[in-house]
């Protein structure tokens, strides 16, 4: 069984809610996953995870979070290279650009990354929850 992480940095809940129904998919697929908050998390750990799924939600001009994610995945991700790498994350207007910029990241960091990131806009419905479920159980078994 691989070592899995899901880390995460969410202001308002939403991300939190899609990293912990992503945890959920990867338990029904028979996995488990450590799932932390950006803030419970070192840099350095990250050396010790196969897979990661980093959640957070679009910011501003649809970035990263600046003060505490990007810090952190700026240094984290020198550390990518061959892990398996999932991305989410939620929004609340735009066009997801932020999304499809940070996949480019990780591709051009040597990472294998996992489909091309799970995005929601604003809180995850019903739906939501499932779909990130469905994710964690894809995740899993990449």
């Amino acid at each position: 069984m691989e070592n899995i992480a899901i880390i995460y940095w969410s202001g308002t809940g939403n991300t939190e809610s899609m990293a912990n129904a992503i945890a959920e998919g990867i338990a029904a697929a028979g996995g488990h996953a450590d799932v932390m908050p950006v803030d419970q998390c070192s840099p350095e750990q990250v050396n010790t995870y196969s897979k990661i799924a980093f959640g957070c939600p679009s910011m501003g001009d649809e970035v990263l979070e600046e003060s505490e994610f990007e810090p952190f995945f700026e240094q984290a991700e020198n550390s990518l290279q061959d892990k398996k790498i999932a991305l989410f994350g939620s929004y609340d207007w735009g066009t997801c650009q932020w999304m499809e910029d940070w996949c480019d990241r990780i591709k051009n960091n040597g990472a294998q990354l996992f489909e091309t990131g799970l995005t929601i806009q604003l809180t995850p419905d019903a739906d939501g929850i499932i779909a990130c479920q469905e994710f964690g159980k894809r995740f899993s078994s990449f």
